[in-house]
């Protein structure tokens, strides 16, 4: 007798081609089963009061009332004016040559940077100055230094 031309490697191969095959035809079933499903009513979505998003249309009588579009304002509302502190202190540091310095705040003793752009008036160390502070790149840099008579 004569041995079957199918070896082991070609059963498997046929075997998972039929696999692949009844995979294929199951999803194609399932799509068509959803199609039918899939209608406009099943994939409507509303937005209850409250702002979250429900599956049920929204009750008649939950209605919010109308408002007027002139009732919207548009923009940023105007602050206050906010009261701009004098901060005051003394010329801890001061290079003449180089163009800066340090001046320590009077109460709090914190150290703000100076430089000689940010002056009004000619200072030296051991000066009382008053001053703004401005966000710099490593920090707080006093500018507007003022001298206090």
């Amino acid at each position: 007798m004569g041995r079957s031309q199918e070896t082991f490697n070609k059963k498997e191969r046929e075997k998972k081609r039929q696999k692949k095959a009844k995979e294929k035809m199951e999803r194609r079933e399932e799509r068509k089963d959803q199609a039918v499903k899939g209608t406009l009513d099943n994939m409507m979505a509303y937005v209850d009061e409250f702002g979250n998003i429900t599956d049920t249309p929204p009750d008649p009588e939950k209605k919010p009332k109308k408002i007027k579009a002139e009732n919207i304002e548009i923009g940023i509302p105007k602050r206050e004016e906010e009261e701009e502190v004098v901060r005051t202190g003394k010329i801890d540091f001061f290079n003449t040559s180089k163009g800066f310095g340090f001046i320590i705040e009077s109460g709090t003793g914190d150290k703000y940077f100076f430089h000689v752009n940010g002056l009004i008036d000619a200072v030296d160390e051991g000066d009382k100055v008053t001053y703004d502070l401005e966000k710099g790149m490593k920090g707080m840099n006093a500018v507007n230094v003022k001298l206090v008579e």
